[in-house]
């Protein structure tokens, strides 16, 4: 088979495999269903539609007031996935950003893999090795559970294997220019900056200790050898520099001081912070262990828990540990093996009760943001590699042996075992992951007041939605893309969303969020509590507030109860609401009305019991507003 023929085939077989990991989303409406209109799926919504919104209303792309109003959102701060958002902009156009996200969803694992096979095929004589150690890599446990929690930023993966190919030609073979190969790292460098920051400093830091180990064997080994290729490494490496400052100045500049930056913690949002592989979560499936029931309400899944991102698997970790004993003479195991076990080291947290060498990195700026757990995308990489040279050179020998000594086995016998060593690395990841195979999908659900009306409203309009966009309840979010920001909105999600940079709207944030998740006592109407959120939505610039009164929602979309939401905010704002298409609204903030602050007792005669069951639609709010007990209006 030619190249081209072999590259196509590949890539049938691993988009055959991601349609079927997301066989709910294709096989019903992928412009309405995906992982579920909550959690960060929401977010993620919000991050395809802008980029398609801002090149069509001719706003940047780098800054929103479109949430967080009127600071704004930095979307360089944020897990935005530019580069994805932008590319697939047409198909948000077209078909909505529930397709977009869909497609980049299905794309990753296929993409990742086929990154992983490319690079394989440059050191591996035998394609269905690469095509395993593709296997391995682009639908590993780790990519497909961030894939499941909806973390794109983190699951797309294909950057990283073409990275190590083009250093493998500045660095090693140098059989182009040094120049173009520059320009090949630097260009990759830049996109794997508008996909995710995080990765590309996990990958950097590889990289480092990478050049250092074979610097290290050079020096000791055989530096004559090398000396030649210096000059072409320098030439090639001050390229990939040039093109990376002069790409990235601005917004480096941009992430670090520009308008809505952050100070403190981004990726881990300090909500993970210091979570790491155990020793033995590695090979034992302990599934996602502390973060299960976090990445539940937050994450946005709603299948059944996932393997932890640290599994490897015992299957892969003994082929690889096998191979590379028997191949050891292999410089390219050597190299991989090393730097995959410096990965685990890396990926260690602390709190297991033993020293890990994480401990000397988390006060270095920026790189003690990193989730340690994340160094698992090395360890995966290094792996894929590991196994799929070793599963080469296995099949090799034995077709020499067999040639040499006039075996009497088929002359298929060598591609067999190879083939079996191969599916044997694969099973236990298989196992870990088949109880979510075909991954759990959703419908993303619009209450009915945001299909009909919030579609459409006037410019300007800055919303205050309930369940509040905070942290992790971010439903809203999907709402708002879903409708192509036709209005702006107070809060949002991810790491600008905490309390601790609500800045003086910090007492209104933190009674919001908890009236919004519906966990724990809910705040009470006291004068402290009203008057603060009162204080954040006059901070926000809000214009309307709006509550969906939808029992058939699904719970992640409602927070408490509507009868506790309406009493709530009835007191904050002082006025009742009115009643449309299944929402409670205020689309008249004024600072008339004083608010109405209750005692916990008054407030509960007024949103439980008979009041609230009342028969009376507005009997909640004219409870509130006019005392207990009064239900005048029909």
């Amino acid at each position: 088979m030619t190249r081209l023929r072999v590259f196509t085939s590949v890539t049938v077989l691993y988009l055959a495999m991601s349609i079927g990991l997301w066989w709910g989303v294709w096989t019903t409406h992928p412009s309405s269903v995906t992982t579920c209109g909550c959690g960060d799926a929401a977010r993620f919504l919000w991050f395809f539609e802008w980029p398609a919104f801002a090149l069509t209303h001719g706003h940047s792309l780098l800054y929103s007031q479109w949430l967080f109003h009127p600071t704004g959102i930095n979307l360089l701060n944020d897990t935005s996935v530019l580069a994805l958002g932008i590319v697939l902009t047409p198909v948000t156009v077209l078909f909505g950003p529930v397709t977009a996200m869909n497609v980049a969803l299905a794309l990753a694992p296929v993409l990742s893999g086929l990154a992983m096979f490319v690079l394989l095929r440059r050191w591996v004589a035998w394609m269905p090795a690469a095509f395993f150690g593709g296997l391995l890599y682009g639908f590993s446990p780790f990519l497909i559970t961030e894939l499941a929690y909806n973390q794109l930023n983190i699951a797309f993966l294909a950057i990283p294997p073409l990275l190590v190919l083009a250093l493998d030609e500045l660095l090693v073979r140098q059989r182009r220019s040094p120049y173009r190969a520059g320009v090949a790292v630097g260009a990759l460098v830049v996109v794997q900056f508008f996909v995710s920051t995080e990765i590309l400093l996990i990958m950097a830091i590889a990289v480092i200790i990478g050049v250092a180990m074979v610097i290290g064997w050079v020096t000791v080994g055989k530096p004559d050898g090398w000396r030649p290729k210096v000059g072409h490494a320098v030439r090639g490496s001050a390229t990939a520099l040039g093109v990376t400052v002069v790409t990235l100045a601005y917004p480096a500049w941009y992430l670090l001081r520009g308008p809505a930056h952050l100070i403190g913690p981004i990726w881990s949002n300090g909500a993970i912070d210091h979570y790491g592989n155990s020793f033995t979560s590695l090979w034992r499936d302990v599934g996602s262990g502390q973060l299960a029931g976090e990445m539940l309400r937050f994450g946005g899944y709603q299948g059944t828990p996932m393997p932890g991102l640290g599994y490897l698997g015992a299957g892969v970790i003994v082929v690889a540990v096998v191979g590379a004993l028997v191949w050891r003479r292999d410089r390219r195991i050597l190299l991989f093996s090393a730097i995959g076990l410096v990965a685990v080291a890396l990926s260690l947290g602390p709190g297991y009760g033993h020293w890990v060498p994480w401990v000397m990195a988390e006060h270095v700026p920026w790189v003690e943001n990193i989730v340690e757990i994340r160094f698992s995308v090395v360890t995966t990489l290094c792996l894929a590699i590991v196994v799929a040279v070793a599963i080469d050179g296995t099949r090799t020998w034995l077709a020499t042996r067999q040639a040499s000594s006039g075996w009497r086995s088929h002359k298929s016998a060598p591609a067999t075992a190879a083939v079996a060593i191969a599916v044997a690395s694969v099973i236990p990841s298989v196992v870990g992951l088949w109880s979510n195979l075909p991954l759990t999908t959703r419908a993303v659900v619009l209450p009915h007041w945001y299909q009909q009306v919030g579609a459409h409203l006037p410019p300007g309009q800055v919303v205050l939605s309930y369940p509040a966009p905070f942290a992790g309840v971010q439903s809203s979010m999907a709402w708002q893309a879903v409708n192509h920001m036709s209005y702006a909105m107070a809060g949002g999600g991810g790491p600008e969303g905490v309390a601790n940079r609500a800045g003086s709207a910090q007492g209104g944030f933190d009674v919001l969020f908890s009236a919004s998740f519906a966990v724990g006592p809910p705040p009470e109407p006291s004068e402290v509590n009203v008057v603060a959120v009162r204080h954040a939505l006059a901070i926000w610039q809000v214009t309307m507030v709006v509550v969906p009164d939808q029992p058939e929602l699904p719970s992640y979309d409602q927070g408490r109860s509507p009868a506790y939401a309406v009493g709530l905010l009835t007191a904050v704002l002082g006025s009742p609401p009115h009643y449309d298409h299944s929402a409670w609204v205020w689309s008249s903030l004024t600072p008339t009305h004083p608010p109405i602050p209750m005692t916990n007792s008054q407030f509960d005669a007024c949103t439980i019991g008979p009041v609230a069951a009342s028969s009376s639609r507005y009997a909640v709010s004219d409870c509130v507003v006019r005392g207990v007990g009064a239900t005048d209006r029909g």
